[in-house]
């Protein structure tokens, strides 16, 4: 994989010449809608297991990832906020992009983020060096700094980076908006390739990729489908940890070009998404749906999330049952 990818000019008309200057490309004289996905096209971003003591159970995580990718994950996410990342400590989180790195081989993305850009940035090259592929990099939360702000945040982070960059935006966790001039400059970094777009916002989500050439990620599940309508390669999502497979063949439907059988499986998913999502409990509930798929026997949480009980395992399993997954 390579490190650094190429981005678009900072305007929004493009050359002839580029491989992304049209949505629809020609290969095997076949129709695709998608750009390639470098991480993935369909990424869950991982639970991280715990034993009733508290400790992370790095056995269980590897099980776990090998589960998700036969089941058809492309690409996984690891210390992301799902992951637990606010209560897990960084030497957990190296350790954690190892052991996953051992047993899998598809692309593992490391969370990397913080609102202490010195810790961040700490965060990233051991997480790196441990082996992972690419650092997601949340925008500085609870702070809320100004633009320029965000902007040297990451600058430090780019400095000690090797590996490439995803941004993670994501305003009703970290409380700040990255304004579309501040993405044009981010996608001047030398290792900024990507974002998680968790905003909500599809509209803006088509002048910033163009304007910026990074790689787009949906960061809704809900999204899945209309992000992919505006540009975006794949998805970061709680509901893959038990539907990686429907959601795989919707962006093969939506890249070949049936759309209606794209939007036949949003539909269908769309009870799994209010299930996992819908109480805003993503980590405890994404515990929840692993543990009645059999794939997660221990379900305990580090403070202050508190792990699924009865309804949660009730809803989790209702989700399932309606989406056929």
């Amino acid at each position: 994989m390579p490190e650094v990818f190429d981005r678009l000019p900072h305007c929004p008309v493009l050359p002839a010449s580029h491989p992304r200057s049209s949505l629809m490309t020609m290969s095997d004289s076949s129709m695709h809608l998608l750009d390639p996905a470098p991480f993935g096209r369909v990424l869950p971003a991982m639970v991280t297991p715990m034993r009733r003591d508290g400790s992370v159970d790095f056995k269980a995580a590897q099980a776990l990832a090998v589960h998700l990718v036969e089941s058809g994950a492309d690409g996984l996410v690891v210390n992301g906020t799902t992951g637990e990342s606010p209560v897990t400590h960084i030497e957990e989180k190296v350790e954690l992009v190892k052991a996953v790195k051992q047993v899998v081989s598809v692309p593992v993305v490391s969370g990397a983020g913080s609102n202490d850009t010195a810790h961040t940035v700490r965060m990233v090259e051991q997480t790196q060096d441990a082996g992972a592929d690419a650092v997601l990099v949340v925008a500085p939360y609870y702070s809320r700094p100004s633009q320029e702000g965000i902007f040297r945040h990451y600058q430090a982070v780019d400095e000690s980076a090797e590996k490439p960059i995803i941004i993670y935006d994501v305003p009703g966790r970290t409380g700040v908006h990255l304004e579309l001039e501040t993405y044009r400059r981010l996608a001047g970094l030398n290792h900024i390739t990507a974002v998680k777009d968790a905003t909500g916002d599809i509209a803006g989500a088509v002048r910033k990729r163009m304007e910026t050439g990074l790689t787009w990620y949906s960061g809704d599940d809900g999204l899945f489908l209309p992000f992919l309508s505006v540009g975006a390669v794949g998805i970061i999502s709680v509901v893959a940890h038990v539907a990686s497979g429907p959601m795989i063949e919707l962006a093969q439907a939506f890249d070949r070009g049936d759309i209606h059988r794209a939007q036949e499986l949003a539909v269908r998913l769309a009870p799994l998404v209010t299930a996992l999502n819908g109480n805003g409990y993503q980590a405890v509930m994404a515990k929840a749906a692993l543990h009645e798929r059999g794939w997660l026997e221990e379900t305990f949480m580090r403070l202050p999330n508190v792990g699924p009980g009865p309804a949660e395992f009730e809803r989790a399993r209702e989700g399932m049952q309606v989406a056929q997954v």
